[in-house]
């Protein structure tokens, strides 16, 4: 395989690629590294199987992919291979819920080419005029599961910072490409917005519909993006009654729930939260209670709900 010379020979826009207008929101989420709760692998499907799209552009898979870390699916039936499933990674154009676009990039994190990869999508960024970028990922921390999801928010979003990130850290940490992304589009002058979710570290393994409700929440306090969110509630509700269940039946659960419990608490009480996003209730409103108020989020107020709040 010869060496990518040009960000651009990375990836290859689609033939029927449509027209992209200038001043769209970029939201990115990627997995391969870390997805605690599968919160970005949901997210994805949440945008790509629940909204309109069309695809824009397509990286190549032969020059950012490890094939045997990562192998392609097969569907094999009774003596044949029916179909194949490669891992991708696209950048395709959305709707939202209420008809607004953004550009939505997702698929694998890259294994190779990285510094050709983050000129890749910033040169893109640039090329098709975004007004600014997005992206998410969760972590596995110690929090429990009976306490709101909460946020490491980075970037150059200060009025974000200030309203949602409740963890603030000085540390080191193996990166995600979209770190890179970010800072490079941080040095560049553009507006970038980075939403670490705190995934409660005994649910990380498991399909999690709270930490992409607090996903897409989050890109929506972002951008103003109205997302598919009603069935994940409801599948969050349900999974929360099963663990409940369970915690309930083991003391020993019970005990490390409660100690993270009381941790939480006790640092929350110290670093209150502020934010505009939440109703005098406590409650955040659903995507099609926020579509019906959206004039009114319009006059200055985001339109989703505070991903603090559940």
């Amino acid at each position: 395989m010869g060496t990518v010379n040009h960000p651009e020979e990375l990836y290859t826009f689609a033939e029927d690629a449509p027209a992209v207008p200038a001043g769209l929101h970029l939201v990115a989420g990627l997995t391969g590294f870390a997805d605690a709760g599968s919160a970005v692998a949901q997210v994805t499907t949440a945008v790509l199987e629940g909204l309109e799209t069309e695809l824009v552009a397509e990286f190549d898979p032969d020059v950012l992919l490890d094939w045997r870390a990562r192998r392609p699916v097969i569907t094999f039936e009774h003596d044949h291979i029916a179909a194949v499933e490669p891992p991708r990674l696209r950048l395709h154009l959305v709707r939202d819920e209420i008809g607004q676009p953004f550009l939505f990039l997702s698929g694998y994190e890259p294994d190779f080419q990285w510094n050709r990869f983050v000129r890749a999508v910033t040169d893109l960024a640039a090329e098709l005029q975004v007004v600014d970028t997005t992206w998410v990922q969760a972590i596995p921390m110690p929090v429990p599961h009976t306490r709101p999801i909460s946020l490491t928010v980075s970037g150059t979003r200060a009025d974000l910072v200030e309203q949602m990130s409740v963890w603030k850290p000085e540390t080191q940490a193996p990166a995600n490409v979209l770190h890179l992304v970010e800072h490079r589009l941080s040095e560049t002058g553009a507006q970038v917005t980075g939403l670490v979710l705190l995934v409660p570290h005994y649910l990380s393994d498991t399909e999690f519909p709270d930490a992409a409700v607090a996903a897409l929440s989050g890109i929506s306090a972002a951008t103003g993006l109205i997302f598919p969110s009603d069935e994940l509630r409801e599948e969050g509700r349900e999974f929360r009654t099963r663990v409940d269940e369970q915690v309930s039946g083991n003391e020993e659960l019970q005990r490390l729930v409660s100690v993270l419990e009381e941790r939480h608490d006790t640092y929350m009480e110290g670093n209150p939260i502020a934010s505009p996003l939440t109703g005098v209730d406590g409650q955040v409103p659903t995507a099609d209670a926020i579509a019906a108020e959206l004039e009114r989020f319009l006059a200055g107020r985001r339109p989703d709900g505070d991903p603090a709040a559940d």
